[in-house]
């Protein structure tokens, strides 16, 4: 059968047409990790109760490198920053100085970030809005930044640009600068920490340290019940996080004796890159269950375009 330009012509306006309709928020968010710090940062991951992993939960991110991964949609969890860290070159063991996940290892591989580590927390939305916030409830480790691109909604940015480390008050501070304590992790009183008798919003109130967070970073959580002013939404974007997004961030990992160069993490979902390729994600586990892991009503639509797609073809070919 002999195939004229408008046989042609039609398939591919119908392939075009199926990839501009399909619904962003159908396959999630595309997470970009940013080191701008003049010192080596090892990003940790960890997904919340009931949320799918991502194939990777910690690696290193060198001096003005960055790695690209994806969240199916539904996903929510933290992503955080660890300092000092020393990984035996050739077992990969290791601890952090801050943010430490507990693992002994480069990937945290299911622990959580180690107090105190400035956390970043998203809830991924699934053709509906995404949650994000930059929390200082558990301290302060490096100066963090979210970015969301390619969406609809307010969709601000937020984070700590300030070096809260130098601002730090004596009694919250970590050894020689290393990490600002939260009050609730300093002094173990329920009204710093929001529990018992102060577990609620009208109770707990802000104190003179989280006001001091506050005071250098607005829009990040300075305590339990900081919602109003720190919680952002966004619908079918992505998320850029940058570490130290300022260049007066510096911190206190200059004053550390450098770790021993680290072995390249073994090949995992995403890529590190200083050129800012755009890495494929066919092989993300949840990627090969894309149309089974969307909801009800993306998955019939999805089945819908897709029939609309075949019959074209079908009529085109007569």
């Amino acid at each position: 059968m002999d195939f004229s330009p408008s046989h042609y012509f039609s398939i591919y306006f119908a392939l075009i047409l199926v990839l501009l309709c399909i619904d962003k928020g159908a396959i999630g968010a595309t997470f970009t990790l940013i080191n701008k710090c003049d010192y080596t940062v090892w990003p940790g991951i960890l997904a919340n109760a009931g949320s799918s992993e991502l194939g990777i939960t910690g690696f290193e991110l060198l001096p003005g490198g960055s790695r690209i991964f994806p969240a199916p949609p539904n996903w929510s969890g933290r992503i955080w920053g660890r300092t000092g860290c020393n990984f035996d070159p050739n077992t990969q063991q290791g601890t952090c100085a801050t943010g430490d996940c507990g693992s002994n290892q480069m990937s945290c591989n299911g622990g959580g970030a180690s107090p105190p580590v400035t956390l970043s927390e998203f809830t991924i939305g699934s053709g509906t809005q995404d949650f994000y916030d930059m929390s200082l409830v558990d301290g302060y480790n490096l100066p963090m930044m979210i970015d969301p691109h390619g969406r609809t909604g307010a969709c601000e940015s937020t984070g700590c640009v300030t070096d809260l480390n130098q601002q730090c008050p004596n009694e919250l501070r970590v050894g020689d600068g290393a990490a600002c304590k939260s009050a609730c992790e300093a002094f173990r009183s329920p009204e710093y920490c929001c529990s018992g008798a102060y577990a609620s919003p009208t109770t707990c109130k802000p104190s003179v340290y989280s006001k001091i967070f506050k005071f250098a970073c607005p829009k990040s959580y300075s305590y339990a019940y900081d919602d109003a002013t720190s919680t952002f939404t966004c619908t079918g974007a992505d998320y850029t996080i940058t570490f130290c997004p300022s260049t007066t961030s510096k911190k206190s990992a200059r004053d550390s004796p450098p770790p021993p160069p680290s072995p390249p993490p073994p090949p995992a979902i995403g890529s590190e890159t200083r050129t800012g390729e755009i890495p494929l994600i066919v092989n993300s586990p949840w990627f090969s269950n894309f149309f089974t892991g969307l909801s009800s009503k993306s998955h019939s639509y999805a089945s819908s375009l897709i029939f609309t797609l075949i019959m074209l073809i079908f009529l085109s070919l007569q």
